[in-house]
């Protein structure tokens, strides 16, 4: 049978399995769902090393980064506390079960793979760099190491919850970096994430690395933090249709929610502030902030700052760190920034899962333009006057000389070691960490990255692992 063949079986085996099903299944997510939130290669691989015999093997993966996205001379690691709760909660119930067996894919693998699904609980360690910290290419953010069908099938959702909230993280340091310790920045993204569990997890990571606030209810409610927003054009056209005037429609607003900021550029940005600050002399109004999220936010900051100087001004409107730098640059009178699509969508952090380790032999992956080094590694860092220097990527028997060393045994034996760090403690972690950067790095335009060496001890097995390859 063809390869082509067996492609159309296996889409027919899909399309009666579909016909089986219920087409309206709401796609909501669940804990209980995450085992079988993977992709199928994971599943097939691991139903492969349960019939070649290797699948108790003891094997080593470790999550690295080949380039950093463009125009970015860093990253800051996130994501591991999702990472490390599902590992903590990782099982395969007996529906899950028989709906593999259902879908006829599996029809050939050995009764011994169903019997370590249904009976599935990692039981690996799990090395990683603390949540906050900057980290650049070729570091290994986290390490598995576990039985081989373990650390095969977690490679998904760890790649996802790594990747995305690596993502975020970066942008709002960045972010934070470019606009100053004392602006209020604000997680606006919900709308524009890629998913509503993505909404969640870019409003934590934007959160631990140093956000303010964010205006999702519901992360804000689970993560104890108290959410934050202004108002909506609609409700200013609604009213001012219904009452008359954009005074009322405010007025209205401030009727339930004294004191809160008004959004003043529905219509005339300059005519709202001047009929805005007549209020406030007359004594009739409280105002704690504006907001403008269209036309010429500098020019139009610098306007309302003359007619409104108490009042705080916050800007919105597809902001990223270029335009905060941009708006900085030009003088703009801007108290803080709502920040959104630019913020939780961009280049992706394209993390990778590679095997680096099997039964103590080294291995590692040749291909042009994706060659991973072997060997369970740990990252050294040298800095020097609060700033760093560079780093050294060592195999994990190497000790370190003067240097820090990144990586943490954060899960030992299927048991995590400690409790997660809080939002606070990520957030403090991420500003020392970009701040220990040199001012090259941090550049936004054109960034360098901090020198990676390879240790002896790496660099020769590097050489010895592709000689053995070469000659197998």
């Amino acid at each position: 049978m063809t390869i082509i063949q067996k492609v159309v079986n296996v889409n027919a085996t899909l399309n009666q399995f579909k016909e089986n099903r219920v087409e309206d299944v709401e796609l909501t997510l669940t804990p209980d769902d995450y085992s079988l939130l993977t992709d199928l290669y994971q599943l097939t691989m691991a139903a492969c090393y349960v019939g070649e015999n290797i699948d108790q093997r003891r094997a080593s993966f470790e999550i690295t980064v080949r380039r950093l996205p463009p125009r970015c001379g860093y990253l800051i690691a996130m994501g591991l506390a999702q990472a490390l709760d599902y590992l903590e909660k990782f099982r395969f119930s007996s529906a899950q079960v028989e709906a593999l067996q259902s879908i006829g894919i599996f029809d050939h693998a050995l009764a011994q793979f169903w019997t370590l699904l249904r009976e599935a609980q990692f039981s690996g360690d799990v090395w990683a760099v603390p949540e906050g910290t900057a980290i650049f290419a070729n570091e290994p953010l986290l390490r598995i190491e576990a039985p081989l069908w373990q650390a095969q099938l977690v490679e998904t959702y760890l790649l996802n919850t790594l990747n995305y909230q690596t993502l975020v993280a970066t942008r709002s340091a960045r972010m934070r970096d470019v606009a100053g310790a004392d602006a209020t920045l604000l997680e606006f993204g919900t709308r524009r994430a890629f998913s509503p569990q993505g909404a969640l997890w870019a409003a934590r990571a934007a959160l631990a690395a140093g956000l303010d606030a964010t205006s999702n209810v519901l992360a804000a409610v689970k993560l104890g933090r108290v959410p934050s927003g202004t108002m909506a054009h609609a409700l200013v056209m609604a009213l001012s249709a219904t009452e008359g005037t954009e005074a009322e429609a405010f007025t209205a607003f401030h009727r339930y929610f004294p004191g809160a900021p008004l959004l003043i550029d529905t219509y005339d940005t300059i005519a709202a502030a001047h009929a805005l600050s007549d209020q406030i002399k007359a004594g009739n109004l409280q105002l704690s902030a504006v907001r403008i999220d269209s036309g010429d936010l500098g020019s139009l900051s610098q306007q309302v700052r003359a007619i409104l100087p108490g009042v705080a001004i916050i800007a919105s409107g597809d902001l990223d760190e270029w335009k905060i730098a941009e708006l900085k640059a030009a003088g703009a009178c801007i108290d803080g920034y709502g920040i959104g699509t630019q913020l939780v969508t961009g280049s992706p952090v394209n993390g990778i899962y590679k095997l680096v380790e099997i039964d103590d032999i080294p291995v590692m992956k040749e291909s042009p333009g994706k060659i991973t080094y072997p060997g369970r590694k740990q990252i050294f860092r040298r800095v020097e006057n609060g700033i760093v220097q560079r780093d050294r990527l060592s195999l994990i028997h190497e000790t370190p000389d003067h240097e820090q060393p990144l990586m943490q045994l954060v899960f030992k034996q299927g048991q995590r070691m400690q409790e997660s760090d809080s939002l606070s403690t990520i957030a403090e972690r991420t500003r020392a960490s970009v701040a220990s950067l040199p001012p090259s790095v941090r550049d936004i335009n054109q960034p360098e990255s901090i020198p990676l060496d390879l240790s002896d001890h790496l660099s020769a097995l590097i050489e010895k692992t592709r000689r053995k390859t070469a000659e197998s």
